[in-house]
This record gives C-alpha cells, sequence and structure tokens, in this order.
C-alpha cells in the first residue's frame, strides 16, 4: 500500500494512494493513521486535488553518515567500522513541493538522495536484527539537505544538517516492498522539465543493511512510531542554488520534488 497526509478542502487526513502509474491515481481517506487498521472513510479525490504533505509525523529523523563507500571516499572519509549517527531535528522536515530554504549563513548547500525507513507501531528498542524487521512499517523518499561548509567547520553536525527545511520526505510511504537493490537516484536543474542527473547508486551497495541501521540506532535511543531512518546518501552530491529543483526518486516507490529559494 500507498499511504499519504495530504491536505483536502475538508482539512488534512491520511489516505491510501490507489492507482498505476503517475496520472489518474487517487487518494481514498482512512479514518485512522496508517499503523492501526486500514478503514476507508469512503471520500476519494483525484490525487491532483489535493496537496501532499510529508506523509508522517516523526519525533525524530536519525542520519546515517557515510553509508555508502563511493560517498564516504568522494568527502574523503574512511569507511565507518559501525553506523555513524546524527539526529535531524522534526522541524526540518517538509513534504513534497515544500522549499528548501537556504540561509545566508552558508555558502555549500548539497542535496543528499536517500532511502527512509519509517518505524511501525511496535517501535523499537534494543531490538535484534528479527526484530529490527518487525520494527519496519515502509519506506519512502528523503533528502538529507546539508550545508557542507558548516559540516566541516563545526566539530559536529546539528546545524549543518538541522536548518528548517533541510530534510524533505515523500511523497508517500509504500509497505511490503523489498528495498535490498532498488535504485537511488537524484535530479536537480533550473528546468523543472529537463532536470540533470547529479546521483544515482542502488541499496545493495549500503555498508550497513537496514536491520542492522535498526537495531544499531535501538541500542542507542527508543525508536517511536512514525520515526523515519535516512539510510544514507550515494556518491554526486553537490551544490544546490536558488531557483533549482530537487528530484529524489526511489525505485518502487516515487519521486520526491521541492524547489530551492533563498531564506533571506
Amino acid at each position: 500500500m500507498r499511504f499519504a497526509r495530504f491536505v483536502h478542502a475538508g482539512g488534512v487526513s491520511f489516505g491510501v494512494v490507489e492507482g498505476d502509474g503517475s496520472s489518474g491515481l487517487t487518494v481514498a481517506e482512512i479514518d485512522s493513521l496508517p499503523f492501526n487498521e486500514v478503514r476507508f472513510t469512503g471520500q476519494r479525490w483525484a490525487l491532483a486535488d489535493v496537496r501532499l504533505l510529508a506523509p508522517i509525523f516523526s519525533s525524530k529523523v536519525i542520519g546515517i553518515g557515510r553509508n555508502y563507500a563511493d560517498h564516504a571516499k568522494e568527502m574523503g572519509n574512511e569507511v565507518p567500522t559501525e553506523p555513524l549517527i546524527f539526529i535531524k531535528p522534526s522541524t526540518s522536515v517538509i513534504g513534497p513541493g515544500d522549499a528548501i530554504r537556504i540561509p545566508s549563513v552558508t555558502g555549500q548547500v548539497e542535496e543528499e538522495a536517500e532511502l527512509a525507513v519509517v518505524i511501525g507501531a511496535s517501535g523499537a528498542r534494543r531490538v535484534d536484527r528479527a526484530g529490527a524487521e518487525k520494527a519496519i512499517f515502509g519506506y519512502t523518499c528523503g533528502n538529507d539537505v546539508t550545508a557542507r561548509d558548516l559540516q566541516r567547520s563545526d566539530p559536529q553536525w546539528t546545524r549543518a544538517k538541522g536548518f528548517d527545511s533541510f530534510c524533505p520526505i515523500g511523497p508517500w510511504i509504500v509497505t511490503g516492498l523489498d528495498v535490498s537493490d532498488v535504485e537511488v537516484r537524484c535530479e536537480v536543474g533550473q528546468d523543472p522539465q529537463n532536470l540533470e542527473v547529479r546521483q544515482i547508486g542502488r541499496t545493495k551497495d549500503m555498508v550497513f543493511d537496514i536491520p542492522t541501521l535498526i537495531s544499531y540506532v535501538s541500542h542507542v535511543m527508543t525508536l517511536l512510531p512514525g520515526d523515519i531512518i535516512l539510510t544514507g546518501t550515494p556518491a554526486g552530491v553537490s551544490k544546490i542554488v536558488p531557483g533549482d529543483t530537487v528530484s529524489v526518486s526511489v525505485q518502487g516507490i516515487g519521486e520526491l520534488r521541492n524547489p530551492v529559494v533563498s531564506l533571506d
């Protein structure tokens, strides 16, 4: 299933995206959070007639650094021997179509296309690999936007990765998907109809797989329903500037698009 959170004439709802392909899709409203038993209200809208939001509420977003060897290499870093984790605040999360806002304090903001894991109703606390797999609700696209110059200058990464709007998520959550070997792609450009490919990677090349990541993080902090783990980015990260459109797509999930603007 594809679960979305969206704005319609009557308010904000969760729903199931129905249909095939990219056109003619509809969204069917459900009466509760997507973790619960799915019960449809009977209300449906054409997807084109609603506005998609970030698909879930998250108490925290956990990022994984250098989880692709080629990205570690392009940054001049060694591949870590255990997962390298950091936190992006919930206030950094935005949805499809929302603007990535670049503050004047940085001169080098870069995109990082990533597969994002959404934790399910059971949460996860000190789980093993089997427990980690059971904790997965589904997957979505993520963009770990990073002020690279601040990441290099600061002793830790909170400022570089924590600005408001620096964590686009969406367009929806897909459940029951095998993500052991799917493509992660990023395209960027000033013309939304003619974007340039910046990143292409495959999840099979991750240094640490998803159950390992969930288990590791859950031994540091309790993962709550809706929490997101960004699983790392492949090589090819590059500067984004006001006027750009950033497209992140993950095979089997969909496309997350966000314009880039100046905050000031």
